[in-house]
């Protein structure tokens, strides 16, 4: 074996260029199925980073102003919720989950000296799980429901809000004023801001009684399970629509009587794109590797072709075919496994390098200065589908070996040694 190896590395030797040229279509196969899978999975990591900071399978309901004349009321109707839609929905549409009516002002927030004006949110305990807020164990709670059936004055606030405020004071368990009233802070939600700036969040029971009066309210926000597919979802938004405007009385076909924003059919939509991304990163992947095993094939073609005299002498002097066809094989998975691990491990190490400074560039950033998004984000690879592009080649080298070879045997001694 030992023998075999240094022939191999005196034929190499001997015919640099060749190898140069094999080993670059190798490395340069596995290089660029590297780049393009990770290009791949950047762009879906950082899209799927962005619908991971909420529930993907929410739907928004705004209420609107007709525009349709509808059961003999008259077009331009301002619309508004009650809590009633809310437990209609919850009772009667049978994929809602997780549900949240939503009252919103700004309204000043003051502690000491310290005060802002920031957006307060009247709502359900349920918003702290369709948001995904993040309240770590020693940061207090959210909203529960006996807030909501006791309407306690309790307030959750963003952590820019408590940094303002509070600057190195505790603030759980202080009192803030909200307006004229004064408010608990039971929690502080460290989640990173996406757009709108910061808020708090109180119950909806309390901000209803507080702030609003007359009990209307312009947004509902819940959940659903089991839309799967655009179609239903589809279907879904229809029957939804049905519903409402039979209980707020509007043509179910008045799209600006009611804002529907199924944020489950966009994830439908984006994953139908990711896999039509994918699809063409593996074919182009795939050219690519097809491209190196031609060029591959190529050289060891003429590789044997050059070879075929020297092949003659060793069987005119007792070298068995299987042992010429052995020194050959070997010499292709040789160059194919050493550059092809090559181009692997340059392509992994420009996808990491390019993740390093991407999390440096991240961290870099103010933490809720501006809005938290991305489209790019950890465009790295899973190790096995390298390995397997590799072996591909391997095989594909071995093949390319091969077949030439086991021609080249087959020929007498005295016709080979004839080739120039």
């Amino acid at each position: 074996m030992i023998d075999q190896f240094q022939e191999i590395m005196d034929t190499l030797k001997k015919n640099k260029l060749r190898t140069t040229l094999t080993g670059l279509s190798v490395s340069w196969g596995i290089f660029i199925l590297i780049i393009l899978l990770g290009a791949g999975n950047g762009l879906k990591n950082g899209v799927m980073q962005n619908f991971s900071s909420r529930a993907v399978n929410r739907i928004n309901l705004w209420s609107g102003t007709t525009s349709m004349p509808h059961n003999g009321l008259k077009s331009g109707r301002q619309l508004m919720f009650t809590e009633n839609e809310v437990s209609a929905i919850q009772n009667q549409v049978e994929e809602s989950r997780l549900i949240t009516a939503r009252y919103n002002t700004n309204q000043t927030i003051a502690y000491g000296t310290e005060y802002g004006t920031y957006g307060l949110r009247g709502v359900m305990p349920n918003f702290s799980e369709i948001e995904k807020l993040i309240i770590p164990s020693d940061k207090g709670r959210f909203i529960n429901e006996l807030d909501i059936n006791d309407r306690n004055k309790v307030i959750v606030l963003d952590q820019k809000i408590v940094d303002v405020l509070f600057k190195n004071e505790d603030p759980l368990g202080k009192m803030v004023k909200v307006g004229q009233i004064m408010f608990k802070v039971v929690g502080i939600n460290t989640k990173k801001e996406q757009f709108g700036g910061s808020n708090a969040y109180i119950p909806f029971s309390a901000a209803q009684a507080i702030y609003n009066p007359q009990r209307k309210f312009w947004q509902i926000t819940f959940t659903v399970d089991g839309l799967t597919t655009e179609a239903q979802n589809d279907r879904f938004n229809e029957s939804l629509r049905s519903m409402m405007g039979a209980r707020l009385n509007f043509n179910p076909e008045d799209e600006q009587a009611l804002y529907i924003h199924n944020a489950q059919s966009d994830y439908v939509e984006t994953m139908k794109i990711f896999g039509g991304i994918t699809l063409f990163v593996t074919i182009i992947g795939i050219l690519t590797l097809i491209a190196g095993i031609v060029g591959v094939s190529n050289i060891m073609l003429v590789s044997v072709k050059e070879r075929t005299r020297e092949i003659g002498i060793r069987k005119a002097i007792g070298a068995t075919p299987l042992s010429i066809l052995k020194t050959i094989i070997l010499e292709s998975i040789f160059i194919t496994t050493i550059f092809g691990y090559i181009g692997m491990m340059i392509g992994i190490g420009l996808t990491e390098l390019i993740n390093y400074f991407m999390v440096q560039v991240a961290n870099g950033k103010p933490v809720t200065d501006e809005p938290q998004m991305s489209i790019f984000t950890n465009p790295t690879v899973d190790i096995g589908y390298a390995i397997f592009a590799t072996i591909v080649l391997i095989i594909a080298g071995v093949i390319a070996g091969y077949l030439p070879a086991r021609k080249a045997v087959r020929v007498q001694p005295i016709e080979a040694m004839r080739q120039e």
